[in-house]
């Protein structure tokens, strides 16, 4: 069974650059067709894709957020992870990281194979 684990920071300041690793186990990150995203869901408002790294690296950014993010990953800690610069209070958000395959995006986010747990993060002074 895959299971994914985010972690970072609950806060960040303004300005500064967020950073959440997910930690993938009970699967490889490189494994055929497996597309591994961010996707976030701010206070009030719905899940919002925020990206995604293929199996093979290649990566997937969202238009409304692609000057600020950068995704990566580490195969061999079997990870990958979100930056995303510049954050203000409107990045304070419960992030989670999802897994599925064959697609990079899903419009039905009840379609993603796998989900992380989430984590709050709160953008404050």
């Amino acid at each position: 069974q895959v299971q994914l684990q985010e972690s970072g920071p609950g806060l960040v300041k303004p300005s500064q650059t967020l950073s959440l690793t997910c930690t993938v186990s009970g699967g490889s990150i490189t494994t055929n067709y497996y597309y591994w995203s961010w996707i976030r869901q701010a206070p009030g408002k719905g899940l919002e894709w925020m990206g995604a790294i293929a199996y093979s690296g290649s990566l997937y950014d969202s238009p409304s957020l692609k000057s600020r993010t950068s995704i990566s990953r580490d195969t061999a800690k079997n990870q990958f992870t979100l930056q995303l610069s510049s954050v203000t209070p409107e990045d304070t958000a419960v992030y989670y990281c999802a897994a599925d395959r064959g697609h990079y995006y899903c419009s039905n986010f009840g379609w993603y194979e796998y989900w992380g747990q989430g984590v709050q993060v709160t953008v404050s002074s």
